[in-house]
């Protein structure tokens, strides 16, 4: 995907993870939605790394360690997957959290376990 916005990209891969869902359906593992995810993108062309290291930054910049984002795409893009009936408040600060410590921008937080 050659410099497209990051909208764009959040919308190829939400339309990829809905086509996944409507094959796979509910009750996997977040493993194999996750698997799906990085395949289908790949195979459009779009980089999704799985299981990515990224660093957690305190305020001043100082490398606190490191969190590893279920898919990062296109160098960009954080995908936080979950296969579970209801998204959470605590899954929303996951995401939220692993932004702001990360220092990317942009980031889904997708759930393949609800109908």
């Amino acid at each position: 995907m050659p410099q497209s916005t990051i909208n764009e990209l959040c919308d190829t891969v939400r339309e990829t993870a809905f086509a996944i869902h409507r094959y796979h359906r509910h009750g996997h593992l977040e493993k194999i939605y996750e698997n799906a995810l990085a395949h289908r993108l790949q195979k459009v062309g779009i980089s999704a790394i799985q299981q990515h290291p990224l660093h957690v930054y305190d305020e001043d910049g100082t490398i606190l360690g490191e969190y590893f984002a279920d898919l990062f795409v296109d160098n960009r893009l954080i995908v936080e997957l979950k296969a579970v009936r209801a998204v959470s408040d605590e899954h929303t600060a996951q995401i939220l959290g692993y932004l702001r410590s990360s220092r990317i921008e942009t980031g889904l937080l997708i759930n393949f376990g609800a109908p």
